[in-house]
């Protein structure tokens, strides 16, 4: 069993620099060790408390050793795999087993207190003795993971051909498959467990299992999968410009949503502040992209109007470009200290994009009509209804095992229990 900082090689320092960051991570929550046998031992059957055990000590040594260097390095295992799909196993082949514990509204739920803590902040460990905590702190790492396995795919690799680094279709498409699966793990915590813990439990939570942190992070695997979305669009001759304005308005409604549940939060330094600093700055770049492309549209039509209100749009994408960019050097210089892959995709074309067509259209626009027509102000952009939605994930059936356990030993332990609630 992993029982201190030592025993896990080390590894379990808060790091100084995470680096590079194409999909933030806001620290991963790491188990620490419980002790089952004096929990369960005179509820359960020794089969059953063992495999309760070894399946979260399987956990809790993975995640004390890789996680602190998951996201920095693609780590290999000696067996072929990666060390992201090796603990999102472990963790799926706990969750049956341990859902027993909360089946039929068991007191079992209430006899183990487990501890977790994040690996952000070692001091700050949260011990519960409610099983549905567990279940949701499970949830949270199999999130975490996904995004985890998101950015590994989405930092851009060097090519063959000696040209600048970039990410392949391949990449791109199979990332946002991801992000729908990190935000349907973090839509069925805010929906289906949450919702089980009681009320004073519930606020006493650690603030990185918030209902506002939660709901975040899931609007941010959306915002960020319609931005692989967007960034497509942009490679696709087939693409007009009404798609990828609409991909860009629904970007900017996904990380204003995901900064409204994060803003008023109490999110210390650290990982918390980095999180905040990340959601800002793609909410101000999704913006920039957003008036972009509705301001080429607009400049498409035949009046004088429409022409002053694209050059408007035009000039408010090229301010939120620039204080993207501030924002984007906050984040990163925020500890833990990371660095933002070379430019490409989405804002790779636009970082070139905006500047030189805002330029072009002003100074056509103004040779055409006097400077006081221009609209000064920014038109309104237009209200599309979201279309990425997370894929729909249920926790799973209750291990078989647990039907033994009501034949063999249920007798003794439901015994007990009744004793107990005396």
């Amino acid at each position: 069993m992993v029982s201190t900082p030592k025993d896990t090689g080390g590894n379990r320092r808060r790091p100084g620099n995470i680096g590079d960051v194409s999909v933030y991570v806001p620290g991963f929550r790491i188990p620490k060790p419980v002790d089952f046998f004096q929990s369960l031992g005179d509820h359960l059957t020794k089969n059953l408390v063992e495999r309760l055990v070894a399946l979260r000590t399987r956990i809790v040594v993975m995640a004390g050793q890789e996680a602190p260097t998951v996201t920095r390095t693609r780590r290999k295992t000696q067996h072929g795999g990666s060390t992201l799909a090796d603990l999102q196993q472990a963790l799926e082949d706990y969750l049956p087993v341990l859902l027993g514990l909360v089946k039929d509204g068991s007191q079992l739920q209430y006899k183990v207190q487990f501890v977790w803590v994040n690996q952000e902040d070692d001091a700050e460990e949260t011990a519960m003795s409610n099983a549905w905590y567990e279940v949701l702190s499970v949830l949270h790492l199999m999130a975490m993971l996904s995004l985890s396995q998101a950015n590994l795919l989405l930092l851009p690799r060097t090519s063959g051909d000696g040209y600048q680094p970039k990410v392949s279709e391949e990449n791109r498409r199979a990332s946002v498959d991801i992000f729908l699966r990190a935000a349907g793990y973090l839509d069925c915590a805010v929906r289906h467990v949450l919702p089980q813990l009681p009320a004073e439990l519930r606020r006493n939570l650690p603030v990185d299992l918030a209902e506002g942190v939660l709901r975040a992070l899931c609007l941010q695997a959306l915002g960020q999968g319609v931005d692989i979305q967007l960034g497509m669009a942009i490679d696709s001759t087939k693409a007009t410009l009404a798609v990828k304005r609409r991909l860009a308005c629904e970007m900017v409604k996904y990380w204003q949503q995901a900064q409204d549940n994060i803003m008023n939060l109490p999110l210390a330094n650290g990982w918390g502040e980095k999180h905040r600093l990340l959601v800002k700055w793609k909410y101000v770049e999704a913006k920039a992209a957003a008036y972009y492309y509705h301001g080429l549209i607009l400049d498409e039509g035949n009046t004088e109007k429409y022409h002053g209100m694209a050059v408007a749009a035009l000039q408010a994408a090229d301010e939120y470009f620039k204080e993207s960019r501030k924002a984007c050097e906050a984040f990163n210089a925020a500890l833990p200290l990371s660095r933002y892959p070379p430019l490409w995709g989405t804002m790779k074309y636009l970082s070139e994009k905006i500047p030189k067509d805002t330029s072009s259209k002003v100074r056509i626009n103004r040779d055409l009509y006097s400077y006081e027509r221009i609209m000064e102000t920014a038109p309104t952009l237009p209200d599309f209804a979201l279309a990425l939605k997370p894929d729909e994930y249920q926790l799973p059936p209750v291990d078989p095992s647990w039907n033994e356990e009501k034949i063999n030993g249920g007798q003794t332990g439901s015994n007990q229990l009744k004793g107990d609630r005396r």
